[in-house]
């Protein structure tokens, strides 16, 4: 195992795990039955944001599969610009268009919530 590829493997898997851990403690420490309507919309396209950045990876790596290891000694700040995009272009998408899946849940948390 080459030290860049480990290193690397290291920052997106720290990366990954920060933001799903603070996906977690936003939603583990927050009672929605009391939010207003905005807040919960808010939570629902965040969500929808980390979903479509964890797509987004996952095809990124179909792609890397055809590149070279050890290639590039600045490939470990590269990789980290890459999910710092990844992550913008998952939040633009959402703001923008999105899938529509924040706004499903958001109607179903509305319905289960009486609000």
């Amino acid at each position: 195992m080459d030290i860049s590829s480990g290193i690397s493997s290291a920052y997106s898997s720290y990366f990954a795990s920060q933001a799903s851990s603070k996906l977690d403690s936003r939603i583990q420490n927050r009672d929605y039955s009391q939010s207003s309507e905005d807040e919960l919309l808010a939570a629902c396209k965040e969500f929808e944001a980390y979903f479509l950045e964890q797509i987004f990876k996952e095809m990124q790596k179909t792609v890397d599969v055809f590149k070279e290891d050890g290639s590039d000694p600045n490939e470990n700040l590269v990789d980290f610009f890459r999910g710092n995009a990844v992550q913008e272009l998952a939040a633009t998408s959402t703001k923008t268009q999105g899938l529509g899946l924040a706004q499903m849940l958001y109607e179903q948390m509305k319905r289960n919530y009486n609000m």
